[in-house]
């Protein structure tokens, strides 16, 4: 199973002036929205939150509307747009959901909920900072 760093998750109540502190302060370029095929978010399933992406080229940036209820919503205990959360990729989601059973760490599988083409687990470190550890699939 590899695991690779993939992303920092943001969250804001104003995605574009973050966005726009990226964008031209720090100089990162944009990552089109197409280019993150989401699912339509329902009553009690997806986040329809407004999201923008960033970039220096090898790192990416996930800016996301803050939204407190999405945790309740699923009926999953980990909320990763009530303050924002690290991302890494790996290739073997199901080995990594058996690690994490094997170690004891409880966590939430969102499974396509937010992003078409990636299998979302989320979890705490020890600190209690959420972690999200994703697979893509391809299709």
């Amino acid at each position: 199973m590899k695991l690779e760093f993939h992303h920092i998750n943001f969250v804001s109540e104003d995605v574009d002036r973050l966005h726009d502190f990226y964008i031209n302060i720090l100089g990162l370029s944009n990552i089109p929205i197409t280019d993150f095929p989401r699912p339509k978010g329902t009553d009690n399933k997806g986040y329809d939150g407004k999201i923008k992406f960033a970039t220096d080229g090898k790192m990416q940036m996930h800016l996301a509307e803050k939204n407190l209820n999405i945790g309740f919503k699923h009926g999953e205990a980990i909320n990763p747009v009530e303050r924002g959360h690290v991302a890494f990729r790996t290739d073997d989601i199901e080995a990594f959901k058996s690690l994490l059973d094997t170690q004891g760490i409880p966590y939430s599988d969102y499974s396509t909920a937010f992003a078409k083409q990636w299998h979302q687990l989320f979890f705490h470190d020890p600190e209690g900072n959420i972690i999200e550890v994703h697979q893509e699939i391809i299709t």
